[in-house]
């Protein structure tokens, strides 16, 4: 099996918690909801979703402060654990699915996920960042066989749309997420070796 490979994703980890790079929107600046946003999802590695296709993200809701602020402190308090079961708890935000997925589904694909985070930063340049997080879909052999793979529970997606409403992304499939809080720095760490790129992103309200 493909050993973890250990790396600081600092986009998706500032953006999860900071929303640096930045301003925190007002209602009035956010994207119209309900947003569909549509990509071509790259995956470079031999983990998660198959090795190349189209993915659909709508995002209905943005998360609140307050519920930023819970995974924050319970992340930071509590570890990984308790952010799963907080994140679980959270109502959704939105879906995303592999639309074209064909022949045998172990992962859901195409029916997808329930998005349970979803934050929106303005850029300077005009534009958006948006992260989404939710729990990763574990098959039924997965959780009676418990490879390592259980322990990246996480999947985190961060997006990068100009004024125009296009740009590019990436995904971190089986993610762990951890606190090191003499570094006082998120660490996320990949079971596969590279996040799967999203190219191609495209937005429309819908």
């Amino acid at each position: 099996m493909q050993q973890s490979v250990r790396t600081i994703v600092a986009g998706l980890a500032i953006a999860l918690l900071c929303g640096s790079g930045g301003v925190d929107l007002t209602a009035q600046q956010a994207p119209s909801l309900p947003l569909r946003l549509t990509a071509f999802a790259v995956n470079m590695s031999n983990i998660g979703p198959g090795s190349s296709g189209i993915v659909e993200m709508r995002l209905t809701n943005w998360s609140t402060t307050a519920e930023r602020e819970r995974i924050i402190s319970t992340m930071i308090e509590k570890g990984q654990d308790e952010l799963l079961k907080t994140l679980v708890k959270m109502p959704a935000k939105g879906r995303l699915r592999f639309p074209n997925i064909t022949g045998p589904d172990p992962h859901n694909l195409r029916l997808g996920w329930d998005v349970k985070y979803a934050w929106h930063t303005a850029l300077p340049e005009g534009g958006h960042r948006i992260v989404m997080a939710f729990d990763r879909y574990m098959s039924f052999a997965e959780l009676r066989n418990q490879p390592r793979t259980v322990d990246y529970p996480f999947t985190l997606i961060e997006i990068h749309l100009d004024k125009d409403g296009s740009g590019d992304g990436k995904m971190a499939y089986a993610t762990k997420i951890t606190f090191d809080k003499k570094k006082n720095t998120v660490e996320l760490e990949n079971y596969s070796s590279e996040p799967v790129r999203l190219t191609t992103v495209k937005s429309e309200k819908g």
